[in-house]
């Protein structure tokens, strides 16, 4: 693979907010967690635990998840951020009007924006979801290790051409989760990432955030 190659597949790779309904088949799936366990990690302790779902247990996960969200109250495992500030906070409502552009919802229709906020408990419809978690001991670090288990898990997803989104909002239910999925107490549940074939024509998956040039998030030292 050359350079090219590889900036090419991070290019093609988006968060995916519409998915068709095919499952993934298992031989595919298991090939990108092979890929995707090679992300490095502290002390090479590879924290990330795996909990996929498949077809119908996606489906009652699904159901079971929506009925949370829209009863429950939101209890996550990592804590949320503080705030968004800043040049955080422009790209965040950047990204949220881009999708409200993208679907019809207009500024100022609550209801729509909120609608639009429970997809994420239907998994956009993804016929495949990974759950994962990290013990508490480990922290910060273990939360950073899997982090870049799911940039790899993503990675390698898009080159099967497998679509995928990590959502915070699914963890953000993490006794709902500890139960349903019998997840011990004492690991963090960090994310999901639902994943599957993107429905390419659904409005949702119409737009592409930016990202910000090199010369906004690079402070050069010393001469090359």
């Amino acid at each position: 693979m050359t350079p090219s190659d590889l900036d090419a597949l991070f290019a093609a790779r988006h968060s995916c907010r519409a998915f068709r309904p095919d499952p993934v088949p298992r031989t595919v799936i298991q090939e990108i967690i092979a890929t995707a366990r090679r992300a490095p990690s502290w002390c090479n302790a590879q924290p990330w635990q795996l909990t996929v779902t498949s077809g119908d247990e996606t489906d009652r996960f699904r159901a079971a998840l929506h009925q949370e969200a829209a009863s429950g109250t939101p209890e996550p495992d990592l804590a949320w951020p503080t705030r968004y500030a800043g040049v955080y906070q422009e790209r965040r409502r950047t990204c949220g009007w881009q999708l409200y552009e993208a679907v019809g919802v207009e500024k100022g229709d609550r209801v729509g924006s909120a609608q639009q906020m429970m997809e994420n408990f239907t998994l956009f419809g993804a016929p495949n979801c990974v759950i994962v978690s990290s013990p508490a001991d480990l922290g910060p670090y273990g939360a950073m290790d899997c982090g870049g288990f799911v940039t790899a898990f993503t990675i390698a997803a898009q080159s099967h051409g497998i679509a995928s989104i990590a959502q915070a909002a699914v963890a953000s239910y993490g006794p709902f989760l500890h139960a349903y999925f019998d997840i011990p107490e004492d690991r963090l549940i960090l994310c999901g990432i639902s994943f599957g074939y993107a429905d390419a024509d659904h409005p949702a998956n119409g737009f592409r955030t930016e990202r910000a040039p090199i010369s906004d998030i690079v402070d050069w030292r010393g001469t090359i």
